[in-house]
């Protein structure tokens, strides 16, 4: 019999959600940045049968995170060439019907064999798709972004040259949108960019070179006193570029290696974290100028417990994040970096994909394919722990009262 508390976290998070096609999840992180839908309400508990509307497999390899626009689901993957060139690859985006699961279409966006290797955890189609809801974006990297409509048709392409990633552990970055432009990072040990692109055509609309080496972040927009600022994590420094120009605004040391976490952010501030042979998380302002290492622009710093390959969740002023790779977690409040609890052991093991909320509720998974769900609360609260029987690698998309989990094989669509 579940105990009195652990009811009531369970009722907690099952308000019932319209079923409607009310919600997008459009980008990664969702449309905020933070990994938080404001207005979804999915199952807390699933099996690989259990509360599975349905599954679809997946060819290939890949993961990249779905998104998800009214009734459509996006995902891309790399699938060994029809064409049967040794070692090449078909660079696919699908687009899957959200009530059925069957595929609405499917285009290759170019053919190719990867100029280097990659890690034996990661692929060859890691970086998530994005949308505005009129065109979705594919990148893969050093194969090139691609535009489509989101019926499929192609509607320009950019190659940007290849990559050469840190002991070819392959690439990853996803692109964001931000009003007309989006935005390409591209970090690696040859000279380093930051794109922005006008959405519509392709065209550069600025592009700044960045002593930066490999990094797998995300760029996140936010806005300041009127001026939206371009934030990114990086090796050398945390930074944040002016949307419009590209220059930089301000930046902070202190980061460790090979940095892959993203940023997020509340209010006036974005908090940066890197977990790789070392350990950093700092809290900053966004009026900062020039260099803001140890100055008041700098609210906080952790240098111990912070995560490497997930990035951090923050929901309702509390700030979520796994030590390194793990699945001990951690959760402190943002506005003072204080701990509600600090290291706590999980029965997850190894974290690639990024916690997520939704309905008062945290989603926490791991590459034993096992999600555990936990109150979004002060106090650490298990609410049910779930498994799809396959890898999980990407991040999970809550949508409307619907969990989309991509798997290694299949693409999950849960629901009660």
């Amino acid at each position: 019999m579940m105990s009195p508390s652990l009811l009531l976290a369970t009722a907690f998070c099952l308000t019932l959600a319209s079923h409607s096609l009310a919600g997008n999840w459009p980008h990664w992180r969702g449309d905020g940045g933070n990994g938080v839908s404001t207005s979804a309400a999915p199952p807390t508990e699933w099996s690989d049968t259990k509360n599975v509307k349905w599954k679809a497999p997946i060819p290939g390899r890949g993961s990249g995170s779905p998104i998800v626009w009214e009734d459509r689901v996006f995902v891309v993957t790399g699938v060994p060439a029809q064409n049967g060139a040794s070692g090449a690859l078909d660079f696919m985006l699908m687009c899957i019907d959200r009530d059925s699961g069957d595929i609405i279409w499917q285009r290759t966006a170019t053919t190719g064999k990867p100029h280097e290797g990659t890690h034996s955890t990661n692929n060859y189609a890691s970086a998530s798709p994005t949308t505005d809801g009129e065109h979705v974006y594919a990148h893969f990297g050093s194969q090139g972004l691609y535009c489509f409509t989101l019926d499929g048709e192609p509607v320009w392409d950019r190659d940007f040259g290849d990559m050469r990633t840190r002991n070819e552990f392959g690439e990853g970055s996803s692109p964001t949108i931000a009003g007309d432009k989006i935005l390409v990072p591209w970090d690696h040990e040859g000279q380093s960019y930051l794109f922005a692109l006008d959405k519509r055509t392709g065209d550069t609309v600025w592009r700044v070179e960045r002593d930066e080496p490999t990094n797998w972040a995300t760029p996140l927009v936010v806005e300041h006193d009127g001026r939206k600022q371009v934030v990114m994590n990086g090796q050398n420094y945390a930074r944040a570029h002016d949307l419009e120009t590209g220059d930089e605004l301000w930046r902070c040391g202190g980061q460790t290696q090979r940095p892959a976490a993203s940023a997020v952010t509340m209010g006036d501030v974005v908090f940066i974290a890197s977990g790789f042979r070392g350990s950093f998380m700092g809290a900053f302002q966004l009026d900062g100028q020039g260099d803001i290492e140890g100055s008041s622009k700098v609210l906080w710093v952790k240098d111990r417990d912070t995560p490497d390959i997930a990035s951090p969740l923050l929901s309702n002023g509390r700030l979520y994040y796994y030590k390194a790779k793990t699945g001990i977690l951690t959760c402190v409040d943002a506005a003072t970096g204080e701990p509600h609890y600090s290291t706590q052991r999980t029965k997850l093991r190894t974290t690639y994909a990024s916690p997520v909320a939704a309905n008062g509720c945290v989603y926490l998974s791991d590459r034993d394919g096992t999600t555990i769900v936990i109150k979004d609360a002060d106090d650490y609260q298990v609410v049910a722990t779930n498994n799809i029987g396959e890898t999980i690698d990407a991040t999970p998309a809550p949508v409307d009262d619907q969990l989309f989990i991509r798997g290694e094989r299949h693409l999950f669509c849960i629901e009660e």
